[in-house]
Formats: C-alpha cells, structure tokens, sequence
C-alpha cells in the first residue's frame, strides 16, 4: 500500500501532517502488552479519581442532564465552577458566560487555539521538548513552529530568556507556554514568567498557556498563572483540565479562559471540531472543581511521594534523575548507564527489564538535544512504582 491516490498524483495524508505518524506512545504500549511489562510511558493513572466525583457522573447519567447535546460553551455549572475556581486559586476573575469555554480535554483546547489564532506564515515559539500534540496543532494551523529549548542545568531543565527573546522575530503571532512543563518537570519561576510577559507586552504577542499540571508542584514550586501578570490577561489564552487534577482522563473535559473576543475566536474553531463533548461529565467536573482545599493537598502529598519512590529506584539503578518540581513524569539521563540513544534504549528495556519508559527525543524538533533522555511517569500505585524500580535495579 503506497498511501497514494488512485490517479497516483499525490499522497493520501495531508502533507502538512506527513511527519505525525503512529505515536510513540503507541508503539510503546504496545510493547508493554507483548512483554507483560509495566507501563510507565503513557502518563495515565491506573486509579480513579474521588468517588463522589464518579458517583457524580452517575447522577448526571440517570438525571438525563447531559445525554444530550450540552450547550456549546459548556454547561453553566461548570462554566461557573471553572471560574470560581480561577478566582479561588489565582485571584483571576472570569466571566463564565463570556470569558471560559469547555474542551473536548486539553489537546483540544490546543489545537482549536492554533487553529483560530495561527495562519499559514505565522510563527509559533513553543518550549521544546515539548507534548507531540503542539507540534501536529501549529502544522494542521499552517504555522511555523520555532522550538526554544529547556536545557539541563543544576539539577533541573532551565529556560534561556535571552534565547526566547531572540527567536521572536517580525512573524511571531504567538507564545505557546507550558508549565508545569512535560515531560521536563520544570515549573517556570515567578521571576521568569514576569520575563515573559514583558516580552510578550512589548513585541505585542498572544500567548497560549498550557495549565494542565497547576496542581501537581512539589516542595518550594508555585504556580503562577501567566494571566495574572501586568498587561498578560487581555493576551493570554490560559488552559486547564480536569483529568490530570482528578484522574479521569478518559473523561477528556478541558477548558480555556480568557477575554471574550479570544474565547469567541477559539469557539470558532472548536465548534467545527467535536462541537460539544462529555456531556454529563461536564456536571461531575463541576462538583470535583468544588472539593476543597484539602483534597488538592491530599493529591499533590501522594503525588511527590510516588515521585520520591521512583526517582530514588532510579537513581539506583544507576540513571542520572531529574527531580520533578511538577507534574507527574521524571526525566532521566541514560548516559551514566553507557547509553545515549533513547529510542533504543526504550526499544530494549522492556525485554531487559519488563519496564516501558518515553525517549525525550519524540519531544524535539532537534532530535539529538533529547536523545540521552527518557521520561517515566509516576502516576501509579506505590506498589508497581516499587516493583519498577527493583526490575530497574536487577536489570542494571
């Protein structure tokens, strides 16, 4: 099969995604089932979230609200909640009615921002290594992708600021952030951020922040929403989601927030993508957005405990780790083992070890800046992080 059209003139794909093929994630899972490995590549807990938020989305099921097609900004209920929520955390105040729109997750707030803020010729500065989907959602825009890269120093991945500065060119349109960042770990400073903003107020760019990990920092990390800072809310497309914060991914509810005209614009294009999704989920996120304080506390401790237990079983087995200030992945350096290249070492540790981690290098439009290194997520039962880290152990 040539993946040509019948009259032979041209590929079937879109040339614009001729370079998205299979997923590593999926090639790695894959493998995870064939040599009964344990599966810390794909970053999914393997529990559900709070009862009272499952038994939440029950409710909405039997009371018929949300079997239908909910409204296309999302439910009032959690529009009002997400709102609430900014407000609560942040001190970001948000119109639910003008200002914050609902996602089919995440990716799709991602590409439904590309997709209305970005034309063919526009350029894109995102932070590489950075999540695949960024790279496919500035492609199917028609924009140029223009990657700043987190480098290793001191123990953790740091920004180059004077770098930054000096990719924004005439043809920048947008800042594509994310933070807590993945798959490094990395949570940008106050002082950074405020950086940031400066130079996105003075070369008069948007912004478009991925939030996802808000609440997953750890020891002296905060997150700082890039909206709260001077002249940042009337630019900055800010995103969340509910399923890294309360472990239903399969869920896919996400949302955007920001002025009315920037929403209006990303509804534009969002409702000629799913339309509307995860109707009845939508009223369970709202009452999950609502938990209290406590629950949020509960979710980062356990969190960095599982953090602690594997990155010391990987430090064990002899990996140079990254310590997360966020999110729920750590990044090793595979050179201390007398490796350098991710994609075979990932390719080999499950028939080695029984163990399926990421190469970083998926993550990079410079391939060999990511080479030596490999992501593995965290967000597991203590119990299969302990047996991950003595299969690590044994193997090496």
């Amino acid at each position: 099969m040539t993946g040509m059209t019948s009259n032979g003139r041209r590929p079937l794909l879109n040339r614009r995604l001729t370079e998205f093929g299979t997923t590593i994630f999926a090639e790695m899972s894959a493998l995870a089932l064939s040599t009964d490995s344990i599966n810390l590549g794909q970053g999914f807990p393997d529990t559900d979230g709070p009862e009272e938020v499952r038994e939440a989305a029950v409710r909405a099921l039997r009371d018929g609200r949300g079997n239908q097609y909910p409204p296309g900004p999302g439910v009032p209920e959690l529009r009002t909640a997400i709102a609430v929520h900014q407000k609560h955390h942040y001190g970001l105040s948000y119109d639910p009615d003008r200002e914050v729109l609902v996602t089919a997750g995440a990716t799709e707030a991602i590409a439904a921002s590309l997709l209305a803020l970005v034309e063919p010729g526009d350029e894109v500065i995102a932070l590489e290594p950075y999540y695949d989907s960024y790279a496919a959602g500035i492609a199917m825009a028609g924009g140029t992708r223009i990657p700043v890269t987190l480098r290793p120093h001191e123990g953790r991945f740091r920004l180059d600021l004077d770098e930054l500065r000096d990719a924004v060119t005439d043809n920048t349109r947008l800042l594509l952030l994310n933070t807590p960042h993945n798959p490094t770990g990395t949570v940008l400073s106050r002082e950074e951020l405020g950086e940031i903003a400066k130079l996105a107020v003075e070369r008069d760019l948007l912004v478009v922040t991925d939030e996802v990990y808000e609440h997953l920092v750890f020891d002296d990390a905060e997150h700082v929403p890039l909206a709260s800072f001077p002249g940042m809310r009337e630019r900055t497309v800010t995103i969340g989601s509910a399923g890294k914060t309360f472990s239903f991914t399969g869920w896919k509810v996400g949302w955007i927030t920001s002025t009315p005209d920037l929403v209006t614009a990303v509804r534009s294009a969002k409702q000629f993508l799913t339309y509307v999704a995860s109707g009845p989920f939508q009223y369970a996120v709202a009452e999950a957005l609502a938990l209290p304080d406590t629950y949020f506390e509960a979710f980062r401790t356990d969190l960095r405990a599982k953090r602690d237990v594997l990155a010391a079983g990987l430090t064990a087995a002899g990996f140079e780790v990254f310590r997360p200030a966020g999110t729920y992945f750590v990044t090793t350096d595979i050179r201390p083992l007398g490796e350098s290249d991710g994609f075979a070492f990932c390719r080999a540790l499950p028939e080695r070890a029984g163990v399926v981690a990421i190469p970083n290098a998926v993550f990079y439009d410079h391939r060999e800046e990511g080479s030596p290194f490999v992501r593995f997520a965290f967000c597991k039962r203590t119990e299969v992080l302990e047996e991950a880290a003595r299969r690590l152990r044994s193997a090496h």
